[in-house]
């Protein structure tokens, strides 16, 4: 992820490393996914192995469990600073944690001693992830940023659509396909703002690297009065105004499936 945005993704089933944006598979060769998918398919052997371990520290035999890893860095592009971040988890509590400034590991749980005197003793392998954290990770951050950048400098207009389940459900105004994020979604009763019965959902990701949300209004009066659904966005030189009427309304019944 880079700020939040997934750009690749992996896992045991697929058991290769694929673009989730248009500006990494744009950028990179096939040789990247290539060394991605090969290290990753490492990694997946090192949980495994490692799950089993922290299952005995924690005098685990038996159960679902789960073994998680979060590393990365922080790149302040107005300051130059930078940082470094590794953790380790069991069932969703951290289990070991990588001290930067003292370039030790310490572990929050009492069941992460024996591993954390072991990973202490390797003092080549404290600097040399201290340094993949701070410098080969920075150098990646800033690389991918100038990926983005592009990306990033591009407006993409919103399609909105207004859907109900039925006639005496809420009207939902659907906002899908913009970018960048920042959107403004209202909705107005005979050109007046309206806040009350009103619900504004959250803004979330496309698989094509763009945005979706959502607006909700619950009305029984929306056959009679004029409500209005108003969308404002960068890309846009005029606000999208859709009226709640009956042609405008999708709802389930009106869906195909193909």
């Amino acid at each position: 992820m880079v700020d939040d945005e997934q750009f690749s993704y992996y896992d045991s089933k697929i058991k290769r490393v694929i673009p989730k944006t248009e500006w990494i598979e744009k950028s990179v060769e096939q040789q990247y996914w290539d060394q991605q998918t090969q290290d990753l398919r490492g990694v997946q052997q090192i949980f495994k192995a490692n799950i089993g371990i922290a299952m005995q520290h924690f005098n685990q035999t038996q159960g679902d469990h789960t073994f998680q890893n979060m590393l990365g860095c922080e790149w302040d592009d107005d300051t130059g600073t930078t940082e470094g971040f590794n953790s380790h988890g069991f069932d969703g509590e951290d289990f070991l944690v990588f001290d930067m400034k003292n370039t030790r590991w310490i572990s929050p749980s009492p069941h992460g001693s024996i591993t954390t005197q072991k990973w202490n003793n390797n003092q080549a392998g404290l600097e040399h992830l201290k340094s993949s954290l701070i410098q080969i990770c920075v150098e990646r951050l800033k690389k991918f940023v100038s990926y983005r950048r592009s990306t990033l400098e591009r407006a993409v207009a919103p399609e909105v659509s207004l859907l109900q389940k039925d006639p005496s459900s809420p009207v939902v105004c659907h906002v899908t396909g913009f970018f960048p994020r920042g959107i403004m979604v209202t909705w107005q009763r005979k050109g007046e703002d309206l806040y009350d019965d009103v619900a504004l959902g959250e803004t979330v990701p496309n698989e094509d690297g763009t945005f979706q949300t959502t607006s909700r209004l619950t009305v029984k009066d929306w056959q009679t009065e004029d409500y209005t659904c108003n969308v404002q966005h960068m890309s846009l030189e005029n606000d999208i105004v859709k009226r709640v009427i009956e042609q405008e309304i999708r709802r389930n019944q009106d869906i195909k499936c193909k």
